[in-house]
């Protein structure tokens, strides 16, 4: 087998990382999920406080870099199957979190005791971030 050679829109990439990092910031934010992430994951204000403090800026360049990463593989597999609208980036992103995200991360409530409402907070916002990425991956070539 041969895997086809193929471009991709690294302005893409870069707008579909720069929108998972707006998700993942509204998501872990007090406006929506922030808090009760912050009491399932046993931190609190001090300790969020206490992160910033120290200074929060490596550990956002390498979950950048993360997001990046996740979304130039992902824009490798809308390439391959010729994803080129809306429906099909949802689908796209919706089936890599099935089979990738939502699967793998369920060991953290298997073998690491988490509970299942932090797991769920988790794992819905990479679906969130992957959907989104599949559409603007999809329809901006």
């Amino acid at each position: 087998m041969t895997i086809p050679n193929i471009s991709v829109n690294y302005f893409a990439v870069l707008a579909a990382t720069a929108a998972s990092m707006i998700i993942g910031a509204l998501w872990y934010s007090p406006i929506l999920f922030g808090n009760i992430w912050m009491r399932l994951s046993g931190k609190n204000k001090k300790d969020i406080d206490k992160s910033k403090q120290k200074g929060m800026e490596k550990s956002y360049l390498i979950a950048f870099f993360g997001s990046f990463v996740m979304v130039y593989v992902l824009a490798h597999f809308i390439a391959y199957v010729g994803a080129d609208d809306i429906a099909s980036g949802i689908q796209l992103g919706f089936w890599v979190w099935m089979g990738f995200i939502a699967t793998v991360a369920l060991g953290t409530v298997l073998w690491d005791g988490k509970p299942i409402k932090l797991y769920l907070i988790n794992v819905f916002y990479q679906l969130v971030s992957l959907v989104v990425s599949g559409v603007i991956l999809a329809v901006w070539k």
